[in-house]
Protein backbone atom coordinates (compact mmCIF):
# COMPACT_ATOMS: atom_id res chain seq x y z
CA UNK A 1 0.00 0.00 0.00
CA UNK A 2 1.67 3.42 -1.15
CA UNK A 3 1.36 6.44 1.29
CA UNK A 4 -0.03 9.64 0.36
CA UNK A 5 -0.65 12.70 2.15
CA UNK A 6 -4.02 12.53 4.47
CA UNK A 7 -5.66 14.91 7.07
CA UNK A 8 -6.87 14.08 10.56
CA UNK A 9 -9.79 15.28 12.42
CA UNK A 10 -9.39 14.66 16.16
CA UNK A 11 -10.47 15.69 19.79
CA UNK A 12 -11.98 14.43 23.12
CA UNK A 13 -15.47 12.98 23.23
CA UNK A 14 -18.23 15.40 22.29
CA UNK A 15 -15.86 17.52 20.07
CA UNK A 16 -18.10 16.93 17.30
CA UNK A 17 -16.13 15.41 14.49
CA UNK A 18 -19.17 13.61 13.41
CA UNK A 19 -21.47 16.82 13.09
CA UNK A 20 -18.50 18.51 11.62
CA UNK A 21 -17.69 15.74 9.01
CA UNK A 22 -21.31 15.17 7.87
CA UNK A 23 -21.00 19.31 6.80
CA UNK A 24 -18.11 19.13 5.42
CA UNK A 25 -18.98 16.17 3.07
CA UNK A 26 -21.63 18.74 1.55
CA UNK A 27 -19.01 21.81 1.34
CA UNK A 28 -15.67 19.57 0.15
CA UNK A 29 -17.41 17.23 -1.99
CA UNK A 30 -13.96 16.73 -3.79
CA UNK A 31 -12.84 15.68 -0.40
CA UNK A 32 -13.21 11.77 0.69
CA UNK A 33 -14.21 11.26 4.41
CA UNK A 34 -12.85 8.32 5.97
CA UNK A 35 -14.71 7.26 9.48
CA UNK A 36 -16.17 4.32 10.85
CA UNK A 37 -19.86 6.54 11.78
CA UNK A 38 -22.15 4.69 9.33
CA UNK A 39 -22.86 7.47 6.56
CA UNK A 40 -19.18 7.12 5.90
CA UNK A 41 -19.16 3.34 5.63
CA UNK A 42 -19.45 1.85 1.73
CA UNK A 43 -22.47 -0.73 1.17
CA UNK A 44 -19.92 -3.52 0.78
CA UNK A 45 -17.86 -2.58 4.05
CA UNK A 46 -21.00 -3.36 6.27
CA UNK A 47 -19.16 -5.39 8.51
CA UNK A 48 -17.46 -2.63 10.39
CA UNK A 49 -20.99 -0.77 10.44
CA UNK A 50 -22.10 -4.04 12.36
CA UNK A 51 -19.22 -4.74 14.56
CA UNK A 52 -19.33 -0.77 16.16
CA UNK A 53 -22.84 -1.38 17.04
CA UNK A 54 -22.08 -4.86 18.53
CA UNK A 55 -19.29 -2.70 20.02
CA UNK A 56 -22.10 -0.52 21.85
CA UNK A 57 -25.06 -2.60 22.38
CA UNK A 58 -22.99 -5.52 23.83
CA UNK A 59 -19.42 -5.03 24.46
CA UNK A 60 -19.24 -2.40 25.99
CA UNK A 61 -21.92 -2.99 28.78
CA UNK A 62 -20.37 -5.92 29.16
CA UNK A 63 -16.81 -4.94 29.66
CA UNK A 64 -14.68 -5.91 32.95
CA UNK A 65 -17.53 -8.93 33.21
CA UNK A 66 -18.70 -10.72 29.86
CA UNK A 67 -15.47 -9.27 28.16
CA UNK A 68 -11.65 -8.46 29.10
CA UNK A 69 -9.70 -5.19 28.41
CA UNK A 70 -7.95 -7.01 25.52
CA UNK A 71 -11.01 -8.31 24.01
CA UNK A 72 -11.87 -5.46 23.44
CA UNK A 73 -8.56 -4.10 21.94
CA UNK A 74 -8.89 -7.00 19.54
CA UNK A 75 -12.46 -5.40 18.28
CA UNK A 76 -11.24 -2.05 18.01
CA UNK A 77 -8.14 -2.79 15.82
CA UNK A 78 -10.79 -3.87 13.26
CA UNK A 79 -11.94 -0.19 12.99
CA UNK A 80 -8.06 0.83 12.90
CA UNK A 81 -7.76 -1.65 10.24
CA UNK A 82 -10.24 -0.48 8.16
CA UNK A 83 -9.50 2.91 8.50
CA UNK A 84 -6.06 2.67 7.62
CA UNK A 85 -6.99 0.73 4.50
CA UNK A 86 -9.28 3.56 3.70
CA UNK A 87 -6.56 6.05 3.74
CA UNK A 88 -3.84 3.88 1.73
CA UNK A 89 -6.41 3.03 -0.99
CA UNK A 90 -8.56 4.92 -3.51
CA UNK A 91 -7.36 7.90 -5.52
CA UNK A 92 -4.17 9.41 -4.59
CA UNK A 93 -5.33 12.92 -5.88
CA UNK A 94 -8.43 13.03 -4.02
CA UNK A 95 -7.95 14.80 -0.80
CA UNK A 96 -8.79 12.90 2.88
CA UNK A 97 -10.17 14.00 5.50
CA UNK A 98 -9.97 11.32 8.46
CA UNK A 99 -12.08 10.77 12.02
CA UNK A 100 -9.71 10.24 14.81
CA UNK A 101 -7.19 7.96 12.94
CA UNK A 102 -5.99 5.13 15.36
CA UNK A 103 -5.09 8.02 17.64
CA UNK A 104 -8.39 8.34 19.85
CA UNK A 105 -8.72 4.74 20.22
CA UNK A 106 -4.83 3.85 21.09
CA UNK A 107 -5.40 6.38 23.62
CA UNK A 108 -8.62 4.73 25.08
CA UNK A 109 -6.80 1.47 24.78
CA UNK A 110 -4.08 3.04 26.64
CA UNK A 111 -7.15 4.44 29.39
CA UNK A 112 -8.67 0.68 30.15
CA UNK A 113 -5.76 -0.40 30.61
CA UNK A 114 -4.45 -2.44 27.65
CA UNK A 115 -1.01 -3.19 27.85
CA UNK A 116 0.03 -4.87 24.64
CA UNK A 117 2.70 -2.28 23.09
CA UNK A 118 3.56 -4.73 20.35
CA UNK A 119 0.15 -3.80 19.56
CA UNK A 120 0.79 0.12 19.78
CA UNK A 121 4.29 -0.21 17.65
CA UNK A 122 2.35 -1.87 15.15
CA UNK A 123 -0.17 1.23 14.72
CA UNK A 124 2.36 3.78 15.55
CA UNK A 125 4.01 2.32 12.10
CA UNK A 126 1.16 3.12 10.04
CA UNK A 127 1.07 6.29 7.39
CA UNK A 128 1.18 9.53 9.40
CA UNK A 129 -0.94 12.62 8.33
CA UNK A 130 0.41 15.67 6.52
CA UNK A 131 -1.63 17.52 9.20
CA UNK A 132 -3.89 17.14 12.21
CA UNK A 133 -6.92 19.47 13.09
CA UNK A 134 -8.03 18.89 16.71
CA UNK A 135 -10.90 19.87 17.77
CA UNK A 136 -10.40 21.35 21.44
CA UNK A 137 -13.61 21.62 23.59
CA UNK A 138 -13.91 21.75 27.61
CA UNK A 139 -15.06 19.11 29.56
CA UNK A 140 -18.18 21.27 30.61
CA UNK A 141 -19.07 21.28 27.12
CA UNK A 142 -18.71 18.18 26.13
CA UNK A 143 -20.56 17.11 29.21
CA UNK A 144 -23.60 19.12 28.32
CA UNK A 145 -23.61 17.31 24.64
CA UNK A 146 -23.83 14.16 26.22
CA UNK A 147 -27.12 14.69 27.62
CA UNK A 148 -25.32 16.00 30.99
CA UNK A 149 -23.75 12.44 31.19
CA UNK A 150 -26.63 10.38 29.96
CA UNK A 151 -25.50 9.23 26.90
CA UNK A 152 -22.25 8.41 27.87
CA UNK A 153 -20.72 4.95 27.75
CA UNK A 154 -17.82 3.14 29.70
CA UNK A 155 -15.20 4.39 27.80
CA UNK A 156 -16.05 8.24 28.16
CA UNK A 157 -15.43 8.02 32.23
CA UNK A 158 -13.79 7.25 34.99
CA UNK A 159 -15.33 5.05 37.31
CA UNK A 160 -18.50 2.84 37.13
CA UNK A 161 -20.93 5.49 37.58
CA UNK A 162 -20.43 8.33 35.09
CA UNK A 163 -20.67 11.39 37.10
CA UNK A 164 -19.19 14.83 36.59
CA UNK A 165 -16.08 14.36 37.84
CA UNK A 166 -15.59 10.54 36.65
CA UNK A 167 -16.12 12.13 33.08
CA UNK A 168 -13.59 15.06 33.58
CA UNK A 169 -11.04 13.37 34.65
CA UNK A 170 -11.46 11.27 31.63
CA UNK A 171 -11.35 13.58 29.14
CA UNK A 172 -8.76 15.43 30.49
CA UNK A 173 -6.68 12.66 30.18
CA UNK A 174 -7.80 11.92 26.77
CA UNK A 175 -6.85 14.86 25.54
CA UNK A 176 -3.50 14.69 26.88
CA UNK A 177 -2.81 11.88 25.33
CA UNK A 178 -4.20 12.47 22.17
CA UNK A 179 -1.41 15.58 21.95
CA UNK A 180 0.77 13.26 23.24
CA UNK A 181 0.86 10.97 20.71
CA UNK A 182 0.40 13.95 18.12
CA UNK A 183 3.10 15.57 19.55
CA UNK A 184 5.70 15.11 16.30
CA UNK A 185 3.01 15.79 13.82
CA UNK A 186 2.13 19.49 12.72
CA UNK A 187 -1.73 19.65 14.61
CA UNK A 188 -3.56 22.87 14.18
CA UNK A 189 -6.16 23.69 17.40
CA UNK A 190 -9.45 24.88 16.86
CA UNK A 191 -10.87 26.34 19.47
CA UNK A 192 -14.58 25.56 20.85
CA UNK A 193 -16.70 26.89 18.42
CA UNK A 194 -20.54 28.18 18.83
CA UNK A 195 -22.29 25.49 16.86
CA UNK A 196 -21.24 22.57 14.87
CA UNK A 197 -21.59 25.24 11.57
CA UNK A 198 -18.85 27.68 12.86
CA UNK A 199 -16.63 24.71 13.85
CA UNK A 200 -16.72 23.30 10.23
CA UNK A 201 -15.80 26.32 8.68
CA UNK A 202 -12.94 26.92 11.02
CA UNK A 203 -11.61 23.72 9.91
CA UNK A 204 -12.78 24.23 6.40
CA UNK A 205 -10.07 27.39 6.52
CA UNK A 206 -7.52 24.99 8.20
CA UNK A 207 -8.18 22.23 5.20
CA UNK A 208 -8.15 24.70 2.38
CA UNK A 209 -6.64 28.17 3.37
Amino acid sequence: MSERRFSVLLGPDGAGKSSVMGRLAEALPEWRMVSTDSAFVAPEHALVTRLRRDLHDHLLPGLGTAYSVDFLASVLQTAVVHVRDQVCGGDPRVPVLVDSYYYKILAKCRLAGVRDSRLYSWWREFPQPSQVVFLDVSPESAWRRRGDGTQLNVLEHDGADGDWPGFERYQKNLRKLLLEETRDLPVTMVQEQPDADRTAEAVREVLTP
